[in-house]
């Protein structure tokens, strides 16, 4: 962004528009809870239609529990731009949204149920999970627009994504995750080809 540009549309008032999308990827066994609350999340979405307090809400929950899980974090990526044009932010959030869900295993299917107790048991465990954090927001969050290459840099971005929704500043949220549901397996292969911007932390 053009430092004199937004200087000058910040002082002619004009409304400032960042979309931005984070990676984290968590590994160890003890990460796959974590795709219960990203798909309870999903699940209360499509029930709400995309109201955003609903999204919001679950945006929230989300990043609580990954602040907790935060010792099994391993690699981070973030990137997003700053726009003075709501139809260009909307068309850049698209494209960000449409990038993560052609990810490896990152659409859920909600209407699949699990047959039988004894497949229950016998699901694999999956070591590896993607949450890709995608936001479209109102105003200026310098947490959110740097480098998230660290452990406190990225626990101060979760937070900055907490406090936006209670701040009322979202335009659009789009949370996708891989694998997206218990039993599907992320190899660190596919990890390596599908999510080739992780940087270690």
């Amino acid at each position: 962004m053009n430092p004199l540009r937004d200087s000058f549309n910040r002082f002619t008032g004009k409304t400032r528009f960042v979309v931005c999308r984070l990676f984290i990827h968590l590994e160890g066994s003890e990460v796959a809870p974590m795709l219960g609350v990203l798909n309870q999340a999903g699940r209360q979405a499509i029930e709400a239609e995309g109201d955003l307090e609903v999204l919001g809400e679950g945006l929230v929950d989300i990043c609580q529990n990954l602040l907790q899980l935060n010792t099994y974090w391993q690699s981070t990526a973030n990137e997003g731009d700053v726009f003075w044009d709501e139809g260009e932010a909307g068309d850049y959030a698209n494209e960000l949204f449409t990038d993560s869900a052609s990810r490896y295993l990152s659409e859920p299917d909600f209407g699949t149920t699990l047959e039988g107790q004894e497949e229950r048991f016998s699901l694999p465990i999956t070591r590896n999970l993607i949450v890709m954090i995608a936001v479209a927001f109102e105003g200026e969050v310098p947490a959110l627009e740097t480098c998230l290459t660290s452990v406190e840099t990225v626990e101060d971005g979760l937070k900055a994504l907490i406090n936006l929704h209670y701040q009322e500043k979202y335009r659009a949220i789009q949370v996708q995750f891989s694998p997206a549901q218990l039993g599907d397996e992320l190899s660190n292969d596919q990890l390596l080809l599908n999510f080739p911007e992780l940087i270690p932390l």
